[in-house]
């Protein structure tokens, strides 16, 4: 009789945790707070703990990113809208 060993059956890593599954799949659209930036430059933001890399951001963005990419403890994304910005215009008649 040949018997799994321990940890790796269905829905366990190989030390016997639950896998843990990433909060967003490829195509989500969020809203983020830009945390950091990485060692390779890319902003680095989390949705629910979960690690997102978004590049061409900077330290402070919020951002609107679309998922690209899911991986086991990471996931990557793009930026869909601009950082939103209040703009007031001075508006003095002369």
């Amino acid at each position: 009789m040949q018997g799994r060993r321990f940890g790796q059956g269905k829905g366990h890593s190989f030390r016997g945790f639950p896998q843990k599954t990433a909060p967003v799949k490829v195509g989500d659209e969020i809203e983020v707070d830009i945390e950091a930036i990485g060692s390779k430059g890319d902003g680095i933001a989390k949705e629910k703990g979960f690690v997102v890399f978004v590049p061409n951001t900077k330290k402070g963005d919020h951002v609107k990113v679309r998922i690209t990419k899911v991986l086991r403890n990471v996931g990557f994304a793009e930026k869909v809208g601009e950082e939103k910005k209040e703009v007031i215009e001075d508006t003095e008649d002369f």
